[in-house]
């Protein structure tokens, strides 16, 4: 008769589980937030063998990209469920605190247009957060001329209208009040509707009672959806997500890229070609070509002039996410003009390929911002 391990076995897993504790205990305590923001953080430990085995051991087949701190698996578990796996890069200190930020931060949120939280590992070096998996990936499929055919009006509107609650949702309707700083194509992803989820928390900034805005010195974002005031100075606000969303709306409607426009002969930036098309009362010209037979021409002159106040120089000029909001879900709402917008004119730079230099004005956009992401 084989011996009964029973309560070795036991003893083991005991161990296993103490060890584990005691390393998410760590882990969480060398986050260095207030006791109170370590509360009510209840998602779920994932042991490494699962992920092992529901990766295929990380195999080539199973990587669905690079993302911000580390590569991006696609994982299948017991009973079918997929489940989006980020690995951080062994040796990304950046990556260890954008980690760090979304274990602890977006596991507060819950909303229909925020990426879920599902669970995260710690073992040894091993660091990894688990997501919901979205069949139909990020927002960027619009810039694909094969894919963004599948991506009528109606779907694009919809998917405006979600970004834009979910910011609402960050900014004010959250039990905390959170800036994302890094909203981007890229980190919008679609689940198998077509819904639009915010990802990427890991620069997200978490504001106390009244505070509504801050100051760094390490300016990190993504170039082309910086609100000026951030990419200058290092000044962000609830004001900065909506400078980006502004772009974001404007490359959903146009199926144009902010960082890889560039109107040749007057040197325009995407949002120097919105706003002189608007100016010459020629918006519609804005308009993917792709939706030319689907398009609701109010709904789209309406996300035009949002996305202009939107990315106006000033911050103080541009609405807040529930104006927004309002502005865009409101067919009768009588829309303010907007003034000619942060980063116009984008000037070439120069032919030493150099990226020291700033921009010289909110108008030009001479330089390339670190890009975090």
């Amino acid at each position: 008769m084989a011996p009964d391990n029973r309560g070795s076995n036991q003893g083991s897993i005991a161990l296993h589980l103490y060890d584990t504790e005691r390393r998410i205990k760590d882990f969480i305590d060398s986050t260095e937030l207030r006791e109170d923001d370590k509360k009510g953080i209840d998602v779920p430990f994932v042991a490494l063998a699962t992920i092992l085995a529901a990766t295929d051991n990380f195999s080539e087949a199973n990587k669905l990209g690079q993302g911000g701190f580390g590569p991006v698996y696609k994982g299948k578990f017991p009973g079918g469920q997929l489940i989006t796996i980020k690995r951080l890069s062994r040796g990304s200190g950046q990556g260890l605190e954008e980690f760090k930020n979304e274990v602890v931060l977006i596991a507060k949120l819950q909303h229909r247009n925020l990426v879920r939280l599902l669970g995260y590992c710690i073992d040894r070096d091993e660091k990894m957060l688990l997501y919901e998996y979205m069949p139909n990936k990020s927002l960027d499929s619009l810039f694909d001329r094969t894919l963004c055919v599948l991506l009528n009006w109606e779907i694009r509107f919809d998917i405006i209208l979600g970004i834009a609650r979910g910011l609402l949702y960050l900014h004010q309707d959250s039990r905390l009040r959170i800036i994302h700083r890094d909203l981007k194509t890229s980190n919008v992803l679609l689940n198998e509707e077509m819904n639009p989820k915010i990802s990427d928390f890991g620069l997200a900034r978490i504001f106390e009672g009244k505070q509504t805005e801050a100051t760094t010195t390490r300016v990190v974002g993504t170039y082309g959806y910086m609100s000026p005031e951030y990419a200058l100075d290092g000044f962000f606000s609830f004001k900065s997500d909506v400078f980006s969303f502004g772009v974001v709306a404007l490359e959903i409607i146009s199926g144009k890229r902010s960082t890889g426009f560039f109107q040749l002969e007057e040197s325009l930036s995407l949002l120097g070609y919105a706003w002189k098309l608007w100016k010459e009362d020629r918006a519609l010209d804005l308009m993917d070509q792709t939706l030319r037979e689907s398009c609701n021409t109010n709904e789209f002159l309406r996300c035009v002039n949002v996305g202009l106040l939107c990315v106006q120089e000033d911050p103080s000029d541009r609405p807040t996410m529930s104006n927004a909001v309002f502005m865009l879900g409101n067919e009768t709402a009588t829309l303010p003009t907007p003034k000619q917008p942060a980063f116009v004119v984008r000037r070439p730079l120069s032919s030493t390929g150099s990226s020291s230099s700033r921009p010289r004005s909110f108008n030009e956009l001479t330089a390339t911002i670190e890009e975090g992401r």
